[in-house]
């Protein structure tokens, strides 16, 4: 049990720092709009959920999925991903509609939780696009980050690195140096996951670096919020070759960093 629990953690964290590819799922979805009869709306519980996949379908750009936690089992919908039934499942906090039916699969659910992402465990992939506006069936709940197109790539241009601080192509060359070191440095924020295992994810770029070495990116972890294309100054203890097992690791990672917006 302790290694199962070790495995959702793991790859749920690894899963959303590095970035995920949405997939298909081989199950075939109709294309009929649906409407809603959402007679009220809540928050889901602040705890992830996870558990293994009982039942799964696809909608409208959208997988629906069953999962049985071991004492409950729960419905909840994200944008199309890869899964079977078996699956471990890992689904984070999100918006709940009662009574929801949707025309397109003929069937009303007591309850479905819609999220921007389910991670599967199983797999370590997970949903990333959410549906444009014009795809939403009528009574979708809003999710957070939704647009009617792709977010067009940051672009980063050279940033003034901080007196007494490093830019990002310095710490990842004197790497062996700064490890277990206090670093500090200046950066735009190209990625944010919030709320993931109790904390958000962040990678910075400053505009040094070679994207194709991968010495461009800093992944950090914080309490602070943020959004992407902030700049801001971030400070915290560098740690090397973190290992997270399951074949996962980084060379570069500052946990718990002290970040502020410029």
């Amino acid at each position: 049990m302790k290694n199962r629990i070790l495995y959702i953690v793991l790859s749920l964290t690894m899963t959303l720092l590095v970035g995920c590819q949405q997939s298909s799922n081989n199950q075939s979805a109709g294309t009929q709009p649906q409407t809603a009869s959402p007679t009220s709306t809540s928050q889901a519980p602040t705890n992830n959920i996870s558990g293994d996949v009982v039942e799964t379908m696809n909608a409208l750009g959208y997988t629906y999925v069953l999962v049985d936690t071991g004492s409950e089992q729960v419905w909840a919908a994200t944008p199309q991903f890869a899964v079977s039934v078996g699956d471990l499942v890992v689904i984070p906090d999100g918006m709940a509609m009662h009574n929801y039916h949707s025309q397109t699969l003929d069937r009303t659910f007591d309850v479905v939780y819609f999220v921007e992402s389910i991670l599967n465990a199983s797999s370590a992939a997970a949903s990333t696009d959410t549906p444009a506006a014009d795809q939403m069936p009528a009574g979708h709940p809003p999710i957070s980050g939704m647009g009617g197109a792709a977010a067009a790539p940051i672009t980063v241009t050279a940033l003034e690195k901080l007196e007494n601080g490093h830019n990002i192509e310095e710490i990842h060359a004197a790497r062996d140096n700064l490890s277990g070191q206090e670093i500090k440095l200046r950066g735009k924020v190209v990625k944010f996951s919030p709320q993931i295992m109790g904390t958000n994810w962040i990678h910075l770029q400053d505009g040094s670096g070679n994207p194709a070495a991968g010495t461009h990116d800093l992944t950090l972890t914080s309490n602070t919020q943020l959004k992407v294309g902030d700049v801001v100054i971030a400070s915290g203890k560098l740690t090397i070759d973190k290992d997270f097992g399951h074949g996962y690791a980084y060379d570069l990672i500052v946990e718990d960093a002290v970040v502020s917006v410029e």
